[in-house]
């Protein structure tokens, strides 16, 4: 069973998601202050994701996530912030602290699950990614040029840890390339707009409208490309699909027009932890991802 903190100075507050969280199927442990909040993280074991009020006396919620982002014991479990602040500039603090999820009140029960569901989700994923990726190396350093072409998410899958073991940190590119490699597949093949992966995440059948997409006639001869080059200093990935195409620009930062949705922080997050620069080229179903050995 999935453990969340969950920190709120309001009983009331903590009674109600308590509860609701319970039926979710999820352990919780309280706090009702910032630093009970990281007492409780420093002793209890297996904590998994943290639901932090941002407003409190004494200590923010905001202080106790810049604690929790500073510790290299802690900064890996995933923050989703509960505020009735809505204002832009408040929401983009918080994500330039470490939020990436974010509950304005008031949301739907529905909504709560969902948000913490993909929090603990992408946690998982990055874990795992990290974790498999030194099960692939190979020889892979060595390689100087290559071209591929996939087609489904399992193909997507096994191509990023390949072409993950040519970056000197594999643990890092890993992430990076799987969510380009994916996006190429939903979003540029298979037509999957933001707007129905929000539907369809909800709803649990995402995957599920994947496999069903892949078998239309329309789309059983569709591929996408990466294509990788080295030098001594600059590794590049080109990934390019073949689907219309969509304006990237609002995704290459994580926007808080976004940050109570259950996705849309892959671009933002690949810029962020591991390529040097994510470059877009004519009308979006082309991607340029490098990386500076330098700059590592």
């Amino acid at each position: 069973m999935r453990k969340i903190l969950y920190v709120d100075d309001d009983a009331l507050n903590r009674d109600i998601l308590r509860d609701l969280l319970c039926e979710g199927g999820y352990d919780v442990v309280e706090a009702d202050d910032g630093d009970t909040a990281l007492k409780r993280l420093h002793d209890t074991p297996g904590i998994d994701a943290v639901l932090l009020d941002r407003m409190m006396p004494r200590m923010s919620g905001i202080e106790v996530l810049r604690a929790v982002k500073k510790d290299a014991h802690l900064a890996d479990i995933p923050v989703i912030m509960q505020t009735g602040a809505t204002a832009r500039d408040q929401i983009l603090q918080g994500i330039r602290a470490g939020v990436y999820y974010y509950l304005t009140k008031p949301y739907e029960d529905q909504m709560l699950l969902a948000i913490v569901g993909a929090a603990l989700r992408d946690a998982a994923q990055k874990r795992r990614l990290r974790e498999e990726v030194a099960q692939h190396r190979t020889l892979m350093g060595l390689l100087e040029q290559a071209r591929f072409r996939f087609r489904t998410p399992q193909e997507a899958r096994s191509l990023a840890f390949l072409i993950a073991n040519c970056f000197p940190e594999p643990e890092a590119a890993i992430y990076g390339l799987h969510e380009m490699l994916s996006n190429a597949i939903e979003h540029g093949n298979l037509g999957i707009t933001y707007r129905e992966k929000t539907r369809l995440m909800l709803q649990g059948r995402l995957q599920e409208e994947i496999e069903h997409r892949l078998a239309l006639p329309e789309n059983r001869e569709k591929w996408a490309w990466l294509s990788f080059e080295t030098d001594s200093m600059t590794l590049r990935v080109r990934i390019r699909d073949q689907g219309a195409g969509f304006d990237w620009r609002p995704y290459l930062d994580i926007s808080p027009e976004r940050a109570t949705h259950p996705h849309g922080r892959g671009i933002a997050t690949a810029r962020r932890m591991s390529f040097s620069s994510v470059d877009y080229v004519g009308c979006g179903n082309e991607v340029v991802c490098t990386f500076i050995a330098d700059e590592a």
